[in-house]
């Protein structure tokens, strides 16, 4: 079988977690080409990747011909003006998320995927590709909960890295567009419908700098979609335990529950504090296969020449349902969309 060869834009932690993953992971690829602004950080992964063509300009890797697909893994801002170097050179686009900061420029991202119909463009909301929510969404499928009633997911990073999402928390658009955004196309996805009715609210209880930013440390949104169904997303920085999310879908003739417990192992710890379960602390531990997996699917999309899902559109429609939270939380109403 052919491997798709592979450039990764950007080598941050999740840059690299993708580069590795195609070097090592993923069958049906081969990572050929690595750029980050940082040279040493960029010849660094390379050198550990086996990669020997290495770039501090994006364009210059786009227009690389041993290139066949970008993977772009940079700050969210610079998305767009990635996609656009990418497609314009012909190439296949894997995107991370969110699509963009804001709404006109997805809607830009959209002009520019339907400028190349012939190129695969995916976007990277891996949830849709953990194992647990793949059998989810197929027991939904299969009626197996009836009608869904309500939707709750939970997003909730661990204290232990707080200093770090502290210094990113000024430019990352808030909780809404950072962290939510990934509940939001759950929740589009699982119920197929799209919200009509939200309320949003929260505060800054455990660090006030939030408020600075206009943000919460804390928020919540409750939601009513087009199909009536309900959905309640929670997000929040302050987990003592660990990286928690945690997923619930309640059905007319049953409930499907996703990593109530956010255990890594089915190991039970009996010590002197009682039994407990040892809790992931990073996204990258919880995620790893999801990630793999979605690569494994863009990769299938480009060999078999299909639309990959989710797709430029659920960007901007996330995008803009993540904006619209934010402006109910900052306004304390409830938004009819």
């Amino acid at each position: 079988m052919k491997k798709l060869k592979i450039g990764v834009i950007g080598m941050g932690r999740l840059g690299y977690e993708h580069a590795c993953n195609i070097a090592n992971r993923v069958p049906q690829a081969e990572l050929t080409a690595i750029c980050d602004a940082d040279l040493k950080r960029a010849e660094s992964a390379a050198e550990e990747l086996g990669v020997t063509a290495v770039y501090t300009n994006p364009k210059e890797l786009c227009s690389d011909p041993e290139v066949e697909a970008v993977a772009i893994v940079t700050d969210t801002s610079s998305h767009v003006e990635m996609i656009g170097y990418a497609m314009d050179a012909g190439k296949h686009v894997f995107c991370e998320k969110p699509l963009a900061e804001n709404v006109e420029k997805c809607l830009a991202a959209e002009k520019i995927a339907e400028a190349h119909p012939e190129l695969i463009f995916m976007l990277g909301f891996m949830r849709r590709y953990d194992h647990s929510y793949q059998i989810a969404k197929r027991k939904i499928e299969d009626g197996e909960i009836g009608d869904i009633i309500l939707v709750r997911s939970y997003s909730q990073d661990p204290i232990s890295i707080i200093e770090g999402t502290l210094q990113f928390a000024p430019r990352s658009g808030g909780q809404f567009i950072d962290m939510s955004i990934h509940d939001i196309d759950l929740i589009r996805w699982l119920t197929e419908s799209e919200p009509r009715n939200l309320w949003a609210i929260g505060g800054c209880y455990e660090f006030k700098q939030y408020k600075e930013w206009d943000d919460g440390d804390n928020a919540a949104c409750m939601m009513q979609c087009e199909n009536d169904t309900m959905a309640f997303l929670f997000a929040g920085r302050a987990a003592a335990h660990g990286s928690h999310v945690e997923t619930e879908i309640v059905g007319t003739r049953g409930t499907l529950r996703i990593s109530s417990v956010p255990a890594d192992s089915m190991v039970e710890v009996m010590n002197s504090h009682g039994v407990c379960h040892e809790c992931y602390q990073d996204f990258i531990s919880r995620w790893h296969n999801a990630y793999v997996a979605e690569m494994e699917e863009f990769c299938a999309c480009v060999r078999e020449n299909r639309k990959a899902s989710p797709t430029v559109y659920d960007g901007t429609k996330n995008t803009r349902i993540a904006f619209q939270c934010k402006e109910s939380f900052l306004n304390n109403r409830m938004l009819t969309l």
